[in-house]
């Protein structure tokens, strides 16, 4: 049996107690020091133990101090009488756990003591109260953050994925509440609008994850980051070229409203590095490198300086292989332009594939669809492997439905490939994945129609990370 010492004065001490008698547990013995009786409900004789008497007095505390406790909790009105009644307990137990309601921002530097502050308790129970703010667990854990309790509205990316195609790294959905009901997740629970979702995982990555679940169409590049990011090696690029990426940039640059950064590297022209400084002005920042050493470290640099959500590059710098691993482990979306016209574009495109991948990053998809206003057709290749193809096309019709956009299935018999090249005006979206890094030789003998991109490699394209 625990013994547990709560020294008591005032009515919050006295509603304390009470809520502790109206708690069941046979482990605890509890001893309250009251300086004025007072009559509780419902006590259990066996469990507690009551004494009156004013615990600033050193004599009479020590002597039941004289008893082993586990911990020591004091709830008084005066200050006065919380630091006398700490100053007996540390004569007698220097060690004994105290935890000490502080409604005065008291200063102590005793490691065993714990002052658990009014303010910020009533503050933080307010602010649960308040839309949009994620719920954080105050006396669980460390309470910093790291257990969370998050709406999911109606519009919201996480809306009809299943759990086991969120990518969850450093944190995990621990329980989901619907209709006033706990469900356990499982990989193949999908989440419904209005859920309350349980997580818990390391507090930065939850203040990311609760962005994600409430962010609503018309913020890409948002949550990879804020602005787009054209990348031009002058050593892979011919002029031609560059002149129609910076156009086309700056033409994606206007529909998404974001900032646009044109980073030049290995620059061998000065009357290309003129033509680009021409496009300059508050929203369009221009980057020239004229040191050839580090490369991959200060692109990786800009990526985080300029808080880059999309990375600009032509499709002959995408056929290197070290440069799609850069892009790859920079984790945000890759557009790779191709010598199509850009603004002609009218279809989205995805090639369905035997994993779950493009469930993983479909509201992105959504999103760059809605802002650059573009139809979602999907195709879908009629092989042996159909199971995970029509709960990917389930997402998609019920996301459609959410954000009142129409989606088209294509079913192929053939390998869609073919049949997409006779076709003009669209993009091509695919989950960015390492099997994407890899040498175009060790697709030839896959079906997965991920590690066949290049061979649309004419068209424009874009790469979105699957994690988070």
């Amino acid at each position: 049996m625990k013994k547990i010492l709560i020294i008591s004065d005032g009515e919050t001490s006295r509603r304390f107690i009470q809520r502790v008698i109206e708690t069941y547990t046979s482990e605890n013995i509890y001893y309250v020091v009251e300086t004025k009786a007072y009559e509780y409900e419902d006590v259990n004789p066996t469990r507690f133990k009551f004494y009156e008497f004013d615990p600033t007095s050193f004599y009479k505390l020590a002597n039941l101090l004289k008893m082993e406790f586990v911990q020591a909790v004091i709830i008084m009105d005066n200050p006065q009488d919380v630091e006398n009644t700490l100053k007996n307990i540390r004569h007698v137990k220097k060690q004994l756990r105290t935890i000490v309601l502080d409604r005065w921002d008291m200063n102590n530097d005793d490691p065993n003591t714990i002052f658990v502050n009014t303010n910020d308790i009533l503050s933080s129970r307010f602010l649960n109260y308040l839309p949009n703010v994620p719920v954080i667990a105050q006396n669980v854990g460390i309470g910093e953050g790291e257990i969370m309790e998050v709406l999911v509205p109606f519009g919201s990316s996480f809306v009809y994925r299943h759990i086991g195609v969120i990518e969850q790294k450093n944190w995990r959905i621990v329980a989901i509440y619907r209709n006033r009901q706990l469900l356990m997740p499982s990989r193949r629970r999908m989440i419904q609008p209005n859920d309350t979702l349980l997580l818990v995982g390391d507090p930065i990555v939850l203040k990311s994850v609760y962005r994600s679940i409430k962010r609503e169409l018309g913020q890409f590049p948002e949550p990879f980051g804020t602005n787009l990011y054209l990348y031009i090696d002058m050593n892979m690029v011919n002029l031609v070229t560059i002149k129609e990426l910076v156009r086309r940039a700056v033409f994606a640059h206007k529909k998404f409203k974001h900032d646009l950064i044109i980073k030049v590297v290995n620059p061998n022209d000065l009357d290309v590095i003129a033509y680009v400084k021409e496009f300059r002005n508050d929203n369009v920042i221009i980057d020239i490198e004229y040191e050839n050493r580090a490369l991959e470290e200060r692109f990786y640099e800009d990526i985080k300086n300029y808080h880059v959500g999309l990375v600009i590059v032509s499709k002959e710098m995408f056929k290197n292989q070290k440069m799609r691993q850069m892009l790859y482990e920079a984790h945000v979306p890759v557009l790779k332009i191709s010598d199509k016209s850009f603004s002609a574009l009218k279809d989205a495109v995805l090639i369905l594939s035997d994993n779950r991948d493009f469930e993983k990053v479909s509201t992105t998809i959504f999103d760059i669809s809605e802002q650059l206003g573009y139809n979602i057709e999907l195709f879908n290749y009629l092989n042996e492997h159909q199971d995970e193809k029509e709960q990917v096309i389930e997402h998609f019709y019920n996301l459609g439905t959410i954000f009142s956009k129409s989606i088209k299935v294509i079913k192929e018999h053939e390998n869609p490939i073919r049949t997409l090249k006779q076709k003009d005006n669209f993009i091509q979206i695919l989950p960015f994945t390492q099997k994407i890094t890899g040498g175009t030789f060790s697709s030839f003998f896959s079906t997965d129609s991920e590690r066949h991109y290049y061979k649309l490699d004419e068209y424009h394209q874009i790469f979105i990370p699957v994690q988070l």
